[in-house]
């Protein structure tokens, strides 16, 4: 098992996946805290949320987890990255033929399956720290743009941070998992994300305006939840309940398709 996640972690160390990645996840760090403060006025109700974007309310900004606001915010931008990402590292295991030669050095094949899911999950690790950074670097910045003086940002800092770290992360391993399930069942990582993208940004809008009340049971719902250490809707708990049976469903089903599935095909 050891061996089969240092060879994904040596090949996650391409500048190509490194650059892309962390690149990606600082431009939304940087982009969602430059809109989001200037979206939000002070003294109103919250802005009206975007795609995939949750927007806080003005008091939310200036009290004292304000400064990570836009990491819960663009949870599911920094969600559809990983996922993404995650896609693509699975999918082109299959385009390039590697997968052949995986399974002929280690039949046993949920190894490889839990293997890359560990190896991800250090990178989504990275990629999470580099949101944090960046956000801690911009965030100061946009808020006096906008015209706030958020006082309250150095109370109980520590635990803020730490607190918002290990909830977008935990989002961010429930949305790389479905994108590695995706990418296995399809074997396409152009399939995988856009049917990442096209829920996040499109169906789940949908089907959230038919059915309200399923809305906050719904992966995107969830996860955003679990981002946000819970919601009125749905507290944390719940969405860490939830969050961690769409991964056990992705999961199950990763290793049962890669499982039966002939490899010489």
């Amino acid at each position: 098992m050891i061996a089969v996640v240092r060879s994904e972690l040596v090949r996650l160390r391409r500048p190509g996946v490194v650059l892309g990645w962390a690149g990606l996840t600082a431009l939304f760090a940087s982009l969602i805290n430059i809109v989001m403060f200037q979206v939000v006025e002070q003294g109103t109700v919250p802005a009206q949320d975007g795609p995939g974007v949750s927007f806080p309310g003005p008091d939310e900004l200036l009290s004292s987890s304000g400064i990570v606001s836009g990491l819960s915010a663009a949870s599911s931008f920094f969600g559809v990255v990983a996922l993404s990402f995650w896609a693509l590292a699975t999918a082109s295991d299959y385009s390039s033929g590697l997968v052949r030669i995986l399974v002929a050095a280690e039949p046993r094949r949920w190894r490889l399956v839990v293997g890359k899911w560990f190896a991800l999950g250090v990178a989504t690790a990275g990629a999470t720290v580099v949101a944090l950074l960046v956000n801690l670097l911009v965030a100061p910045v946009a808020a006096s743009a906008g015209g706030f003086e958020p006082t309250a940002w150095g109370r109980d800092l520590v635990p803020t941070l730490m607190s918002a770290t290990v909830n977008l992360y935990l989002s961010l391993l429930v949305w790389g998992t479905i994108g590695l399930g995706l990418a296995l069942i399809t074997r396409s990582s152009g399939v995988a994300i856009g049917i990442g993208v096209g829920y996040v940004l499109l169906l789940e809008a949908v089907i959230t305006a038919a059915a309200a009340d399923l809305a906050p049971w719904l992966p995107g719902a969830t996860i955003s939840a679990l981002a946000n250490g819970g919601t009125a809707r749905l507290g944390y708990q719940g969405a860490l309940g939830l969050g961690l049976a769409y991964v056990a469903v992705a999961a199950l089903a990763s290793l049962a398709v890669f499982r039966r599935r002939d490899i010489t095909d």
